[in-house]
């Protein structure tokens, strides 16, 4: 991990006079006095370590703290013939502010692991390695290591390396006790096994993962609604939540690459499109895998839609088909597959079958969306 800082150069030392003038200027810490903590940056530095080596295996090269991360990826053994890299870069939004308001900063890492995981999946490809960026106004040891212990343990989790990343001091651009966090992942595919929506054809079957919950987008509907519109508190228990307004909404984001390596293992050909649900919903992320002359037809009454998005719905008031571009609404994660196997994947992944791929024009057809509204 890479820490912004400054370093007296060692080749003063030789020199008395210039390392009497060095330690004086030192003393008077005027990057200090700017909002610059050094000794503080080098402590975070110190602090994580071991935390990110846990993510670390034969493929990477060097250690920490380098000017960049060296990964050496053994395609031979990964039995990839033509490796294309995969590449994306993400953030986890307004969803920092609710870690911020709790204190808790254990799972936001862990979230934005997740979301790149899964964005680079829906081409097939695999991850290989990830880098982070912590900004923040000043660096509080404790928070930087509870955010990278998130991210270690998701990165653990896919055997992808967490190989280097910023951490930087920014007085006067963040508020006190608040930092943005972002991360940027590389991943392989093999040629053949790319996913483009080249595959997808009419009477293909649309298998839905459900989600755990808002996943990492909406926050800044949803804190508006819950907060301001309907004066919930964090610590608030919801009738039909199994759990506090807090915990519901620092629910992490779900990784679907089990289930992506499930159907995989199954033969290439079964995975004709993948489309992760994320901001925009299912109206706007699956028209990003139709070919132009299909569109994909959902039944929303074939998977219930957890508690939250209608606790959301019904108390701001929110047109059930703004619900729906907003939020994922219970499904994560769509696999495109053949009809003919729709069925057996669908009960091996523990998915649920929610509609299917007809002639259009690469566009969804949701019905019928107005039965959010509806209490059950």
């Amino acid at each position: 991990m890479k820490i912004t800082s400054t370093h007296p150069s060692n080749s003063r030392k030789k020199n008395p006079s210039a390392a009497r003038l060095l330690a004086k200027t030192t003393d008077s810490s005027s990057y200090a006095q700017a909002g610059v903590n050094v000794a503080l940056g080098n402590r975070v530095k110190a602090g994580i370590g071991n935390i990110v080596r846990q993510t670390h295996g034969a493929e990477v090269l060097g250690g920490i703290g380098g000017f960049g991360g060296l990964f050496q990826p053994d395609f031979k053994k990964r039995k990839i013939k033509k490796p294309v890299l995969v590449s994306s870069t993400d953030g986890v939004g307004t969803k920092l502010k609710i870690a911020f308001a709790t204190g808790r900063h254990d799972t936001i890492g862990a979230d934005l692991v997740n979301h790149c995981i899964n964005d680079i999946l829906v081409t097939g490809a695999e991850p290989l390695f990830f880098l982070d960026y912590i900004a923040a106004e000043t660096l509080s040891p404790k928070t930087v290591r509870s955010i990278l212990s998130g991210l270690s343990r998701a990165c653990k989790a896919a055997s992808c390396a967490l190989i280097g990343g910023e951490t930087a001091q920014m007085p006067g651009l963040y508020h006190p006790g608040e930092y943005d966090l972002a991360g940027t992942i590389v991943g392989v595919a093999d040629r053949k096994q790319l996913l483009d929506g080249s595959r997808v054809k009419v009477g293909d079957v649309l298998i839905g993962l459900a989600s755990n919950g808002l996943h990492t987008n909406g926050y800044t509907l949803a804190r508006h609604v819950l907060f301001e519109t309907m004066h919930l508190k964090l610590s608030s228990k919801i009738q039909g939540l199994s759990t506090t307004l807090e915990k519901e909404l620092l629910k992490v984001h779900r990784s679907y690459l089990p289930e992506f390596k499930s159907i995989a293992g199954l033969g290439t050909a079964l995975l004709h499109a993948a489309a992760h649900i994320t901001g925009g919903g299912l109206i706007d992320n699956l028209p990003r895998v139709l070919p132009k002359n299909c569109d994909a037809f959902i039944d929303s009454n074939a998977w219930k839609v957890p508690a939250i998005f209608k606790l959301m719905c019904h108390g701001g008031n929110i047109d059930p088909l703004e619900m729906y571009r907003v939020f994922n609404m219970g499904i994560g994660m769509v696999f495109v597959v053949p009809s003919k196997e729709a069925t057996a994947i669908a009960k091996k992944l523990r998915g649920k079958i929610i509609g299917k791929i007809i002639a259009g024009h690469g566009e969804v057809q949701l019905e019928p969306a107005q039965q959010l509204i509806h209490e059950e």
